[in-house]
C-alpha cells in the first residue's frame, strides 16, 4: 500500500500541482491510515483490495478515541477518499470504498474578523525606523489589501509586482495563476520596503532567490511561518488583547468588503476561491453585522 501512496502523492504534485503543504497533509494522514491498517507494520502485505468501508470506519473511530477534532478526521476521511478514487481510476480496486462512510458533521463556524480601527492600530505595529520594521509594514498592509493567503505573499517575486499598476500576479492552490489589485496605502508601504530591499539581500552573498519581494533578516526568502511568528510578536508586545493571525487579515479583508456593497463573485475571484460556496460563508459575517446595525439604529428594534 505504500508504494501505492507514492505513485498517489506523485500523481498530485506532478499533474495536479498541488501545494507542498497539501503533499505532507496527504501523506502524514494516509500513512496513519496505513499504519494502523498494518498494526505499525507488522502486517505490511495488505493489498488494497482488502481494505473496506468497514476498515476505514474503525480507522475513524480509532481517532476518535485518541481524541482527534472532526475538522482533522473529516480532512483524513478526505484524504482517503481521494486515494481511492484515483486508485480506483487506475483500476487497482473496484470501487471507492470510502464513499459509503460519511465524514463527521462539523461544527457550523464563521470565520473572526477584525475592526477596521483594530486592522489600523496592528499595521502601525512595526517600527518604521528599522528595515525589519519598514518589511513587516509592507506586508502586513498587502495582506488586508488584497486579501491574500500568507503562502501566496511570501512566493511573490520581484517581476510579479506592479506598483504603477497597484496589481500583483500570484499562485493560489493548485499553483493558479490571478491577478490582485492592492490600494494605495500598500503601495506606498511597498515601495519604502523595496528601497531598503537590497540591505536584506546583501546579508546574503550567494542568495538561492535573489528575485524574491520579502526577505528575511538573513537575505533569503521569509517564509510564511516567519511571517505569522514576527506578527503574534508585535501583538504579544502590544496592549491588545487579540489573538491574530495572517489568515485573519484575509478574513477582514472579505468582509470588510461585503460589508461595503462588494458583488460576492467578485470577491470570490479576488481570493481565489474554485468554489463560490467557498465564498458565501462571509454572508454570515454580512447578515450578522447588518442586524448589529439594525438594533442599535432603529427605533423599532426592540
Amino acid at each position: 500500500m505504500q508504494e501505492d501512496i507514492v505513485f498517489f502523492l506523485e500523481y498530485l504534485q506532478f499533474q495536479r500541482n498541488y501545494s507542498a503543504h497539501t503533499l505532507r497533509n496527504y501523506r502524514s494522514d494516509l500513512l496513519e491510515f496505513c499504519q494502523y491498517l498494518t498494526r505499525g507494520g507488522k502486517d505490511a502485505h495488505l493489498h488494497l483490495r482488502q481494505i473496506d468501508h468497514i476498515s476505514i470506519r474503525d480507522f475513524l473511530g480509532h481517532l476518535h478515541q485518541k481524541g482527534n477534532a472532526k475538522t482533522s478526521i473529516a480532512r483524513k476521511l478526505a484524504a482517503i477518499r481521494s486515494f481511492f478514487r484515483y486508485m480506483y481510476s487506475e483500476g487497482k480496486v473496484p470501487s471507492n470504498p470510502a464513499r459509503l462512510v460519511r465524514s463527521p458533521r462539523q461544527p457550523e463556524r464563521t470565520p473572526r474578523f477584525l475592526t477596521i480601527r483594530e486592522v489600523e492600530t496592528i499595521l502601525e505595529l512595526p517600527d518604521s525606523g528599522t528595515v525589519r520594521g519598514i518589511r513587516d509594514r509592507a506586508i502586513l498592509e498587502l495582506l488586508y489589501a488584497s486579501g491574500l493567503r500568507v503562502g501566496e505573499l511570501v512566493r511573490i517575486n520581484l517581476e510579479d509586482l506592479s506598483l504603477e499598476q497597484q496589481i500583483t500576479k500570484v499562485y493560489g492552490k493548485g499553483k493558479k495563476e490571478r491577478l490582485v489589485p492592492f490600494g494605495k496605502k500598500a503601495e506606498q508601504a511597498l515601495r519604502r520596503y523595496k528601497e531598503k530591499r537590497g540591505a536584506l539581500l546583501r546579508r546574503q552573498k550567494t542568495a538561492p532567490e535573489p528575485n524574491a519581494l520579502f526577505l528575511n533578516l538573513r537575505g533569503s526568502r521569509i517564509s510564511a511561518r516567519s511571517v505569522e511568528r514576527n506578527l503574534k510578536e508585535y501583538i504579544k508586545k502590544s496592549a491588545l488583547l487579540l489573538d491574530v493571525h495572517p489568515h485573519l487579515f484575509r478574513h477582514s479583508f472579505a468582509t470588510h468588503l461585503l460589508n461595503n456593497g462588494a458583488d460576492l463573485r467578485c470577491i470570490q475571484e479576488l481570493l481565489g476561491h474554485e468554489n463560490l460556496s467557498t465564498t458565501q460563508k462571509y454572508t454570515h459575517l454580512s447578515i450578522k453585522e447588518l442586524m448589529r446595525v439594525y438594533r442599535s439604529t432603529h427605533p423599532k428594534a426592540f
